[in-house]
């Protein structure tokens, strides 16, 4: 494994990106509990009030997503990466500042929320359009792996420190880190050095938007798995967001046993990226979505409450799903999307994959109060076992090779 990281490295820009995605995830894996649990504490605030604040952090992520694709296309993707991180660490550090001085309200939280969800938008895809303009297509798998890893130790190490910060300083401290961390990060991958973009013909937003969508909707297995996606993050973001914290907010504990949930998933993640970087996988969808299905252990041991430790085993069983499925996804999409519309299909795919998250997170908290949180949890389970096993009834689907220039057709 040193060996393919010394090849890895070899190539410019390689180092600085991952380092700064260690440094990026240190501060996220703080901020989901700080938020959380900073937004129920505030006074007379319920399950309903987590909800709508998250609901406006990722509402406008998926409205600006098609934006943030075509401008990911037009300019250096390093660039709008570094410069959103950096005013993004303004925008967390307001919200950090308003829980330490005792200003924060629903209001407030949601009018930043948006603005983060929109630097999410031109965030996003151009993103993921820098590795492979750093790492050449046969390097891409364990490129993704490595950055993965690293990304998911920083979430770790974020999420155990998370539920101590704010169970012993207070949520607006942690946030405060977790502001510090995309200023630094921002920097990093703002000096990279990445080649020309290439010439393109100057179009409308509205001709590249259409171009896009041309390039998404002529695979099959792209828009399948796609599909999928919408519901099972409709369920995942929720449980994520408002059901997970909900089923701990019981006692004082409740921060730190959801912090452990976090970390025991990201954990899961930092194996799953370790085999993804040492096992090549022949047919990389097939594997990905029967392990996504797997990761629904997690969401039903939530919802029937059984004891911490199944839990925490199970979250790190998702955790190896998800982070193998984020690898095969990657690596299918950048060795089959060309390298000029790459941030538009990513755009897309985004969009269709998050499309109901915002309702599922709106919805998750005044379900919860109307029918439970257990029940809810268990509903959410089916539906993203559902949303794994049903795409794979698509030849497209099985039959993806890894590496393949072109899949196949349905």
């Amino acid at each position: 494994m040193l060996e393919q990281l010394r090849l890895l490295k070899s190539h410019k820009g390689f180092s600085p990106l991952i380092l700064s995605r260690f440094i990026s995830n240190l501060g996220n894996g703080l901020s989901p509990v700080a938020l959380a649990y900073g937004v129920l504490a505030l006074p007379h605030s319920t399950g309903k009030d987590l909800s709508l604040v998250m609901t406006a952090r990722i509402t406008p992520m998926i409205v600006f997503m098609l934006i943030g694709g075509v401008v990911g296309d037009r300019f250096k993707r390093n660039r709008i990466v570094g410069g959103t991180d950096i005013i993004g660490s303004v925008i967390a550090g307001l919200i950090a500042l308003s829980f330490i001085k005792g200003f924060a309200t629903i209001p407030l939280l949601c009018v930043l929320g948006g603005i983060f969800g929109v630097l999410n938008a031109l965030w996003w895809p151009a993103m993921s359009g820098v590795l492979p303009e750093i790492l050449p297509k046969e390097l891409l798998q364990k490129g993704n792996a490595v950055v993965g890893l690293v990304s998911n130790i920083g979430f770790t190490a974020g999420a155990l420190l998370g539920g101590t910060i704010v169970t012993l300083f207070g949520s607006g401290w942690a946030l405060l880190v977790d502001a510090l961390s995309f200023t630094v990060a921002g920097f990093l991958v703002w000096n990279i050095t990445l080649p020309p973009m290439p010439d393109r013909e100057k179009n409308s937003v509205l001709h590249d938007l259409k171009s896009g969508w041309v390039e998404f909707i002529s695979r099959s297995w792209v828009v399948a798995v796609v599909i999928g996606f919408t519901f099972i993050n409709l369920c995942f973001e929720a449980t994520m967001t408002v059901l997970g914290p909900l089923a701990y907010n019981k006692d004082s504990f409740g921060p730190r046993n959801w912090s452990f949930n976090l970390a025991a998933l990201t954990i899961g993640m930092i194996v799953g990226g370790i085999i993804s970087l040492r096992i090549h996988f022949g047919r990389p969808l097939v594997l990905g979505m029967i392990a996504i299905a797997f990761a629904s252990s997690w969401e039903f041991a939530l919802g029937i409450g059984i004891t911490l430790p199944i839990t925490l085993l199970l979250a790190i069983v998702a955790g190896v799903a998800i982070e193998i499925f984020g690898v095969v996804w990657q690596s299918s999409m950048q060795s089959n999307i060309p390298e000029e519309s790459y941030s538009r299909v990513v755009a897309y795919d985004a969009l269709g994959s998050y499309a109901l998250a915002p309702i599922g997170i709106a919805v998750a908290g005044p379900i919860a109060i109307a029918i439970g949180t257990s029940t809810t949890l268990i509903v959410a389970a089916t539906i993203t076992l559902a949303g794994a096993l049903i795409p794979l009834s698509l030849s497209s689907v099985r039959n993806l090779r890894s590496h393949a220039n072109r899949a196949p057709d349905a």
